[in-house]
């Protein structure tokens, strides 16, 4: 569940469809274990549309894993809503693991970094992330499950980590991802080879991800920015000085 970092943007097949960080895991632990994949997730998604679009069709699979990672889209829009989001993503979780559900969570990094976001555009996206992560703490506190501190992954700022729109992962990103969960779910006793971080994709070449950059990530960023300008101009306004009493 979640949205196009878990479709796999950024991380094309030979045959160019999305791969991604869940089916690289998936596909590993099905080389030692019967494994039934169901990636519902969507790109462009927020919690709301999971809690109301994703998790049904979850539930309907009765899964033993269930990954819950979403949010960033929410922190870059200008409907966020710390409480909803809240809300959304507790019932998500708590339905998941009532359900006898492992979760798999992460706890987010500052993406403005990624970005090079100016200080203005960075300040509240930095400040929704952080609520975000409280979030995924409690969720963490509560039900248990895995959670991977994407922050203390010691190549999370590399660029080699991003495709070109500094959005979504690349290969090496997602296979990464997908590494650090398997590590995880070896430690809580689930054998098997984890995958491998050697490049096979077919999203390498330069002028194709220049041609996959014009055609989706530059847009979606130039939406999202929009989103969060107006709450930036805001943050901005109520920094200024007052009127001065003399």
């Amino acid at each position: 569940m979640g949205d196009s970092a878990t479709c796999g943007l950024g991380d094309a097949d030979v045959t160019g469809a999305w791969r991604g960080w869940a089916r690289l895991l998936a596909d590993a632990i099905g080389q030692h274990h019967n494994v039934s994949f169901c990636n519902v997730a969507v790109s462009g998604s927020t919690v709301a549309s999971v809690r109301q679009r994703q998790l049904p069709v979850a539930l309907a699979h009765r899964p033993h894993l269930a990954s819950l990672i979403v949010g960033l889209n929410d922190t870059m829009g200008s409907t966020w809503n710390a409480d909803a989001v809240r809300a959304d993503l507790l019932d998500c979780a708590g339905r998941l693991a009532e359900d006898g559900a492992l979760l798999l969570t992460a706890r987010f990094h500052d993406h403005s970094r990624i970005l090079c976001l100016p200080q203005l555009l960075a300040r509240p996206m930095r400040s929704r992330i952080d609520a975000l992560n409280d979030v995924y703490d409690e969720i963490y506190y509560l039900y248990g499950g895995l959670q991977l501190d994407l922050e203390a992954l010691p190549d999370i700022n590399d660029r080699r980590f991003w495709s070109i729109d500094r959005l979504h992962p690349s290969e090496l990103g997602h296979r990464t991802l997908a590494h650090e969960f398997a590590a995880l779910l070896h430690d809580a006793g689930l054998t098997f080879e984890p995958p491998g971080l050697d490049l096979d994709g077919g999203l390498t070449g330069h002028l194709h991800q220049l041609r996959w950059l014009a055609a989706e990530g530059a847009p979606w960023l130039t939406r999202r920015l929009r989103d969060l300008a107006p709450t930036a101009a805001r943050s901005w306004i109520r920094s200024l000085p007052g009127p001065s009493s003399d």
